[in-house]
């Protein structure tokens, strides 16, 4: 299950917040690595590490980094009175490298007053999305007038700082919240539902943002990818007083049949997981056809077809590049345009 190789570091690369990247000795080779400092302490040129190489021997697009574990000559101080005021939540629980968080909500967090003391985002817009690569995009199309959150869920990449999107969006957005197993946002919680209630009464959000983390877990069956979460996001919208608005999946530019016109993730996520009514936002005029796939997701939710003159111009100018699957705006301009449709209608919510 986890590929172990020992290195010695060669040489120290880029940084973003919360994390650095280096190049590692490995044998008779020299790996790309990746270390969260906040884990494992601040590596150096020298140092031996241990490393986990399984995503990097499996080449995969988004994690494709040997990820440092422990620099185990130079172990970094603790980080805490654990008996204090540190926090109690531990996220990536009973793995090796658990973290131990403080809570919004918990007794010893500064806003644990606002939080008792609320149950409701005040209809608040919330826009779902299935994937981390949508979340620029749908900032494009909010626009800058509007205080936007971003809660990341746990179906990719735990740590939110393994984000180079979120490093660039700093200044663009209220705050992050991590929940569930997710960790290393400005606020954590435990569940959509209470990092909801934080990004509208502690970040003060206008709209708040719900996807994953960079990453996605599928294996091409119906059920088996972890954007299944984005209708439990819905749900989770409605039950604390939002208004969920589904950004959908769109593409005539993917290879994969399953995921042209609409993506059957937002098909499945919307139609079959989401139980309560949402907003869908359908970027207009779309030069493909998608009836079938509205006619399904409206026995339950609202179609909302959103014109997207000016959103091309509002998408180049993302302070961070746009990529999905490898693909940028030119190459899947559709995809793009209905994350930001879907943020300008919740802005447009809000008017």
């Amino acid at each position: 299950m986890v590929r172990w190789r020992s290195g010695v570091v060669s040489s120290v690369g880029r940084r973003w917040k919360g994390v650095v990247t280096l190049e590692v000795d490995v044998s008779a080779s020299v790996v790309r690595a990746l270390a969260y400092p906040a884990l494992t302490g601040e590596p150096a040129v020298g140092d031996r590490v241990l490393l986990n190489v399984g995503a990097l021997d499996l080449g995969l697009g988004t994690g494709g980094y040997a990820l440092v574990v422990a620099l185990p000559d130079r172990l970094p101080p603790d980080s805490g009175d654990l008996s204090r005021s540190t926090g109690h939540l531990v996220k990536a629980r009973y793995t090796p490298l658990q973290a131990i968080v403080l809570g919004v909500d918990e007794e010893a967090s500064p806003h644990r007053a606002v939080m008792e003391s609320v149950d409701s985002v005040d209809g608040m817009p919330v826009v779902v999305a299935d994937l981390h690569s949508a979340l620029p995009a749908i900032l494009a199309g909010v626009g800058s007038d509007l205080s936007v959150a971003y809660v990341m869920t746990d179906g990719g990449a735990l740590p939110a700082w393994f984000s180079r999107t979120l490093d660039g969006l700093q200044g663009h957005l209220a705050g992050v919240v991590t929940v569930g197993q997710s960790f290393g946002g400005d606020l954590e919680a435990t569940t959509v539902h209470s990092g909801l209630l934080a990004a509208r009464h502690v970040l003060r959000a206008d709209v708040t943002v719900v996807t994953q983390g960079p990453g996605n877990l599928g294996t091409g069956t119906a059920w088996g990818f972890s954007g299944v979460s984005a209708g439990e996001a819905v749900n989770a919208a409605a039950a604390v007083g939002g208004r969920p608005v589904a950004s959908l999946r769109l593409s005539d530019a993917d290879p994969r049949p399953r995921h042209r016109g609409v993506s059957h993730h937002s098909l499945t996520a919307y139609a079959r997981v989401a139980l309560t009514p949402a907003d869908v936002v359908v970027p207009s005029p779309l030069p493909f056809d998608v009836e079938d796939a509205l006619a399904a997701l409206s026995a339950r939710h609202r179609i909302v077809h959103v014109p997207v003159d000016g959103l091309e111009a509002a998408l180049k100018a993302s302070p961070v590049p746009l990529s999905t699957m490898g693909r940028g705006l030119d190459a899947d301009p559709w995809y793009f345009l209905a994350a930001a449709a879907a943020g300008r209608h919740a802005a447009a919510l809000l008017a």
